[in-house]
This record gives C-alpha cells, sequence and structure tokens, in this order.
C-alpha cells in the first residue's frame, strides 16, 4: 500500500467532475483538504490510479499523480498531519 499525490487542473468551465471524485472517493482511503489536491491510499501503481481515474477527466484536462514518501512538510490543519502520519510510510 502507498499513498499518491493527485493533483489536477480541470479546465473545462461548467463541466461536472463529480465521476472524478467519486471514482477517488472508491480508493481504500483518500485525504482532500486542498482544492485539486487528493491524498490516496491504495494498493494500486501511480499508472493504475491514473487509468481508473482518466474516464473521467477531459483531454485538456492535466494531471500529476506521485507517491509520497516520509519527507515531507508545510501548513495544514492537525486532522490532515494526524491522516498523513497515518498512512505515509
Amino acid at each position: 500500500m502507498a499513498v499518491f499525490v493527485v493533483s489536477y487542473d480541470l479546465n473545462k468551465a461548467g463541466q461536472d467532475y463529480k465521476g472524478l471524485y467519486e471514482e477517488l472517493k472508491r480508493s481504500t482511503n483518500w485525504w482532500h483538504y486542498l482544492d485539486s489536491t487528493w491524498l490516496i491510499y491504495t494498493s494500486e501503481s501511480a499508472n493504475g490510479l491514473f487509468q481508473r481515474i482518466k474516464k473521467h477527466i477531459d483531454n485538456n484536462d492535466s494531471v500529476f499523480i506521485v507517491e509520497v514518501n516520509n519527507n515531507y512538510s508545510g501548513r495544514l490543519s492537525e486532522k490532515a498531519w494526524e491522516w498523513i502520519k497515518k498512512y505515509v510510510k
């Protein structure tokens, strides 16, 4: 199991991305405190995760998926740090 950052720019005005959000929520566990960024806890590879969500985005959208390691820093809520500390090893 690993945690991946899924970061995106959804560029089609008025497009309904509910399907993308629902697909991300089907992951083993997830974190979503920043507008265009999710942390996804899954047994999938980065490519496997992308293959699962790509049907929910348009060709002009951008998506970046990268595995998270324990070298991180930033300013988030305590609740967010608790999730990160629980799942990022």
